[in-house]
């Protein structure tokens, strides 16, 4: 009796417990700093995602933060220059505190390259 006692204790001792994900969600929000809600995932959810959208030049600029639980993952992106799009995945709990800033779209990088193309194109007539 106590070797099946002693033997009960040791299996609960070395059993881990299981919580579940908790990642932080928002939906369509302009800043990080409106994605500061908590959501604990499904069990079948296993990452924390963050998908990140930008488009527009100067004033008409607007970029939309969405985060949550997800079951799979396609992470990638894509950067169009006046248009960006990212999706990024992580897996552990509270993950998902920044943007998914890998292609976030740069204004001035656009504008340099635009006004070097048009020096490219008029210069040699000016």
């Amino acid at each position: 009796m106590k070797a099946s006692f002693a033997a009960l204790i040791a299996a609960l001792l070395c059993v881990e417990r299981v919580s579940a994900l908790m990642c932080f969600t928002c939906d369509n929000a302009e800043s990080n700093w409106d994605c500061l809600s908590m959501k604990s995932c499904a069990d079948t959810d296993k990452y924390c995602m963050t998908k990140y959208f930008s488009g527009g030049v100067g004033n008409s600029h607007k970029q939309s933060i969405s985060k949550g639980c997800s079951a799979t993952c396609p992470q990638g992106g894509i950067d169009l220059g006046v248009m960006a799009f990212s999706m990024k995945c992580c897996e552990s709990s509270l993950c998902n505190t920044s943007g998914a800033i890998s292609v976030k779209s740069s204004t001035l990088m656009l504008a340099v390259g635009t006004l070097a193309s048009l020096f490219y194109i008029f210069g040699a007539r000016l």
